[in-house]
């Protein structure tokens, strides 16, 4: 049994686009493609993207990637590595859960939210791997600064700046809104301005490439399922993305 490029991209939450790039740089070969051209998944092959989609959630980087999978032989071994991971992954979740609703269960209660405990889970240290690799070990440790010398309630007031930002690009997309529209270029402004106040990125430096890079980030938003997930998924991230073109090519 196999199944078509569109749906494993639909099962899966990823895009026909981003599954046609991994056949292009080796990574996902289609097992056999029909005489129609269209490509064809089996079961070996899922299992290997699930393995891709895996790592992509660890913060590993394409190439890194295929030389995880060219190396290690036993799927079922790499696979049981990855449940430990994931396993270790909820324990931080449920924490973050509880964390948040401990400071929304204080806000209905008319009390001040405990700050030692607000931060439970969250972790600001796991995509350091992936940060350095992309921009560089400055960048990361000037982030990691940046951050380190927050207090409580300015690391809480960036996280609700980050979620108030994301909830409008959501409800923009939903609503189907030009991506030139004057409220999605708001949105884009705001959103270039977001990325402009943190020191990590290369929009904060003086004389970075702002447009290159908010054009990239766009692209990473599509391909990354972690990243589209902030925007309701890839069509809320395309959304994003061509919004924040439309920005950068008019304004940066």
């Amino acid at each position: 049994m196999d199944w078509s490029i569109h749906e494993v991209a639909t099962f899966t939450g990823t895009t026909s686009r981003t599954l046609r790039h991994y056949d292009a740089i080796g990574l996902l070969p289609p097992t056999r493609v029909g005489g129609n051209g269209y490509r064809r998944y089996d079961e070996s092959a899922l299992v290997r993207l699930q393995r891709i989609l895996l790592l992509r959630e660890l913060g590993l980087a394409l190439p890194q990637i295929a030389e995880v999978l060219d190396r290690e032989t036993s799927e079922l071994r790499a696979l049981s590595a990855h449940l430990d991971l994931l396993r270790q992954e909820k324990s931080r979740l449920d924490r973050q859960i509880a964390a948040v609703s401990s400071t929304i269960d204080a806000l209905k209660g008319g009390e001040k939210p405990m700050a030692e405990k607000m931060f439970d889970g969250f972790d600001h240290t796991q995509h350091r791997d992936e940060v350095t690799e992309r921009w560089g070990a400055d960048a990361y440790a000037r982030g990691d600064s940046w951050w380190r010398g927050m207090t409580d309630s300015e690391r809480a007031a960036w996280q609700q700046q980050v979620a108030d930002l994301n909830a409008g690009w959501r409800d923009a997309a939903s609503r189907g809104i030009a991506t030139d529209s004057a409220e999605a270029q708001a949105l884009a402004e705001r959103h270039v301005q977001w990325l402009r106040g943190i020191p990590s990125t290369p929009a904060a430096a003086s004389g970075g490439d702002v447009k290159a890079y908010v054009l990239g980030l766009g692209d990473m938003y599509v391909a990354d399922p972690r990243f589209a997930a902030n925007y309701g998924g890839a069509d809320g991230a395309t959304f994003v993305r061509d919004a924040l073109g439309v920005y950068a090519q008019a304004r940066l």
